[in-house]
């Protein structure tokens, strides 16, 4: 009896992961998220808040430019801005925004109230500390005195704008920033290739960014490099750097992070756990 023939699986599978499989991925991943020992989670963390940075430091050159419409320089901005997520789904990093659909295994029972926090207090210090460290480099590089010092000038304009509006007001942009930032995760999760995973991100994340809705983590960089400027009188004349404060910083960093929470663990990670988990939608077939 001859031994039966051994098929290959096909190299390109165009069959994109199903909802219920990416909630079964993600829960694996969170479990997996929650178990890393502090330093490698920690030094990951750095390298996703200056991965958003990065994404920040290419969208404001974008808005820079003046020649470029509002809804124009919003988009391509946004697209931009991209870039940070794309480093941090395919390059491997941890970012505070996208680990909130980590409760998806907490609400499975799989890592506890304790194991969840442990994670976001590390992530969320460890992007903190990578987006100031992104802020020195690109102090000391003069990247900001680009184009006449409109990039600088674009820099505060951005973070007056955030720090401007009320809490409230930052709390729900907060949220319906990180209902689009999670569901960029939730489809890249869906792609079994590079360019699937970037593009399904990318149209979320634009969106966000388009919209001006707030990531704490993007503010991280904004922030911090506008109160720089502001403190070392490094402000055009006419520009009100009152808001620039420490102060500022946390008027929008508060709401905005307790937004995202709500956004991404409720609206997002919660929701779909009730769908898949609670046995509302389809589960993945059994080989």
């Amino acid at each position: 009896m001859t031994d039966p023939v051994h098929v290959p699986p096909p190299v390109f599978n165009f069959n994109a992961y199903s909802p219920a499989e990416i909630q079964e991925a993600v829960e694996t991943v969170g479990v997996k998220k929650t178990n890393m020992p502090f330093l490698p989670s920690f030094t990951l963390a750095v390298i996703a808040g200056g991965a958003i940075g990065l994404g920040a430091l290419y969208y404001t050159i974008v808005v820079s430019d003046p020649s470029l419409g509002f809804a124009a320089a919003r988009v391509l901005g946004g697209l931009v801005f991209s870039l940070g997520l794309v480093i941090v789904l395919i390059g491997g990093a941890e970012l505070f925004t996208s680990n909130n659909l980590i409760v998806m295994a907490w609400a499975s029972g799989k890592v506890s109230t304790k194991d969840v926090m442990r994670n976001w207090m590390i992530v969320y210090c460890g992007n903190f500390v990578g987006s100031v460290g992104l802020v020195v480099l690109v102090l000391l590089s003069h990247h900001l005195d680009m184009q006449g010092g409109r990039v600088g000038l674009s820099v505060l304009n951005t973070a007056a704008g955030k720090i401007a509006p009320d809490m409230g007001t930052l709390f729900f942009k907060g949220i319906l920033c990180n209902m689009l930032v999670c569901m960029g995760v939730w489809i890249a999760y869906a792609g079994h290739t590079v360019s699937d995973k970037i593009l399904g991100l990318i149209l979320p994340i634009s969106a966000f960014v388009a919209a001006g809705f707030e990531h704490c983590v993007a503010n991280m960089y904004f922030l911090p490099l506008a109160w720089v400027l502001a403190e070392a009188g490094k402000i055009p004349a006419d520009f009100d750097a009152s808001l620039i404060t420490i102060g500022g910083i946390v008027h929008n960093l508060v709401p905005v992070t307790l937004g995202n929470i709500v956004g991404g663990a409720g609206f997002v990670g919660v929701v779909y756990w009730l769908i898949y988990k609670r046995g509302l939608g389809p589960r993945p077939s059994k080989p």
